[in-house]
């Protein structure tokens, strides 16, 4: 990936800049510090007790996706694709975070499950829960090494120090408050952290469309640098460049299906990086809410993100020889600099250290989350179930504290995975189509039909990832011939189509469980009650509803839609 090695891609921070990291810093350790006092048990280290209240597992929820996904790889969208990567939140994030909080979350919170391979097992049995709790562990070390390693970049281009080092130091800082203070110290940390990024991503937006001369200076610039497909980049639909599909048909379907339901309600409803907070939440109501409340300011983070690397396509002489070239030019820059140039070129001290503080949080958020998650799945989905079982719980979690370690070094061994894609989108795209994909395909049919058995739990799951690994191979290989995201978003449609009919097969020859064991699991069987939403104490009013609160964010992103077709 080449993350800014080069030595004039160095930021100039000043005292004032080192002043602010080091407040944050004290902040973060702080917070870790305090919510030590609170845990007294494996469920306060793993799911806060389930004791937090809507608002703050909302923005929780939100700033635990605001990790080098976001900040790296979107604006790193931005700068190669433009407008149309405003569909991986307006026709993907959003529809798909409206589905847990009304469809999912009252099974997930209403079976008291601790974690999402934990439904499985109670749905499908040891089988599928021992597949989706590997794969899900895997997933989890492989994606906080992309967390680690923007992380480190940040930390090498402030301090000059080599990226090993770098890595290492950045892993500990995580590390020390994760293992403190379990999920609560995440979750307070990733409630101040959202509001420091936003903090660094609102002025950088406004200064750089300052610079360029507003919208419409936008526009003009990036019809002067690529007039052959700045149609492309400025309208949101068909999407072909980000689909690499040639006909808009198919690439609106590849978009539609691939990205905005089996990619995007694959990773918003089964990942529980994502889905932990909302468990953790004070009350049914609360757990439902969380993902309808996260969903309003993630529908105009997209605004505040993909601009940024639009602009920094335009200003950066870099990255603009960069992108003029067809992603060829020699000198260390790729799109994932996007951001980092955009600070550089734009920001003066002060501003910069807001920046970077900006920078650091959003890729110590993600990283948390994927480290108390991956140490949940661990210690309760694999130790307790198959390795170590009827132990007494401060046995737990003494072990959940011993895997966050464990975690953190496996992902200074994956942070350099990363290190050969110049679009981390492309990489963390991937991993999606493998891992998410075909879950959500065992979720959805097993929890709408309760004819699926154990058996077909797991294999559909095999299955699944087994499809989304063959297109990419055969991809690499040249004979899919699938450019641009496209690719992942046919890997994630083949895991699911796999899925549904490798499950459907094995189910019709082979024994349901007896209805009597899936009460709470799947919707026709599931008691109303555990559906309808609790309009008392403090969840009455009407504008708590998770109706209204979905109608509300659905007709916004609705909006926004028309806006940027």
């Amino acid at each position: 990936m080449h993350l800014l090695a080069e030595a004039d891609l160095r930021l100039d921070a000043a005292p004032i800049d080192y002043i602010l990291l080091g407040v944050y810093f004290v902040m973060v350790l702080g917070i870790g510090a305090l919510a030590r006092r609170s845990v007294s048990s494996s469920l306060d280290f793993f799911l806060s007790g389930r004791s937090l209240p809507a608002w703050v597992t909302g923005l929780a929820f939100i700033s635990a996706n605001l990790g080098a996904v976001e900040i790296f790889g979107m604006t790193a969208n931005g700068a190669q694709y433009g407008i149309p990567t405003m569909h991986y939140y307006w026709i993907g994030a959003i529809p798909a975070m409206v589905f847990l909080g009304l469809v999912m979350m009252p099974f997930y919170y209403g079976s008291k499950v601790r974690s999402v391979p934990e439904f499985l097992l109670r749905r499908f049995g040891k089988f599928a829960h021992l597949v989706n709790g590997l794969s899900f562990a895997t997933a989890q070390v492989l994606i906080a090494g992309v967390n680690l390693f923007a992380l480190a970049t940040v930390v090498n281009l402030l301090l000059g120090w080599p990226l090993w080092l770098s890595v290492v130091v950045a892993a500990a800082i995580v590390l020390a408050y994760t293992s403190l203070g379990g999920l609560s110290a995440a979750v307070y940390n990733e409630v101040m952290q959202f509001f420091v990024i936003v903090a660094m991503l609102l002025p950088l937006t406004f200064v750089g469309l300052h610079r360029v001369g507003g919208w419409d200076g936008l526009v003009d610039k990036i019809r002067a640098a690529s007039p052959a497909t700045a149609a492309e980049q400025l309208n949101s639909w068909p999407g072909t460049n980000i689909t690499g599909i040639g006909s808009a048909t198919l690439s609106v379907l590849g978009i539609v299906f691939g990205l905005g339901f089996v990619l995007s309600f694959g990773y918003w409803t089964t990942n529980f990086a994502e889905v932990q907070r909302a468990m953790s939440a004070k009350s049914m109501s609360a757990a439902r809410r969380t993902p309808l409340i996260g969903a309003y300011p993630k529908t105009f983070i997209a605004l505040v993100i993909i601009i940024p690397g639009m602009i920094a396509a335009v200003l950066s002489p870099e990255l603009a020889a960069y992108k003029a070239s067809g992603g060829t030019a020699e000198g260390g820059v790729t799109y994932n600099n996007a951001i980092l140039l955009l600070i550089r070129d734009l920001l003066p001290n002060g501003m910069l250290g807001i920046a970077i503080t900006g920078l650091l949080a959003a890729f110590m958020a993600g990283m948390a989350a994927n480290v108390s998650s991956f140490n949940t799945v661990f210690t309760y989905d694999l130790w307790q179930s198959y390795v170590r079982k009827d132990k007494p719980d401060g046995y737990y979690l003494r072990v959940g504290r011993i895997v966050t370690v464990l975690g953190c070094l496996a992902a200074i061994g994956t942070a350099f995975i990363a290190a050969s894609f110049n679009n981390i989108m492309d990489y963390l795209q991937t991993l999606f189509g493998f891992f998410n994909a075909p879950l959500f395909a065992t979720f959805i049919l097993g929890m709408f039909w309760k004819r699926m058995t154990p058996l077909a739990g797991g294999l559909g799951l095999i299955a699944g990832t087994g499809a989304a690994i063959t297109v990419d191979v055969l991809n690499r290989a040249g004979v899919l011939h699938l450019a641009g995201q496209g690719a992942s978003f046919v890997a994630a449609s083949a895991a699911f189509a796999v899925d549904i009919v490798v499950s459907v097969a094995v189910s019709l020859v082979t024994r349901p469980k007896p209805a009597a064991e899936l009460v709470g699991l799947v919707w026709s069987l599931t008691p109303r009650d555990q559906l309808r939403h609790d309009a008392t104490g403090e969840n009455a009013g009407w504008y708590r509803k998770p109706g209204v609160l979905a109608a509300g964010v659905l007709a916004l992103t609705l909006a926004l839609n028309i806006i940027f077709w």
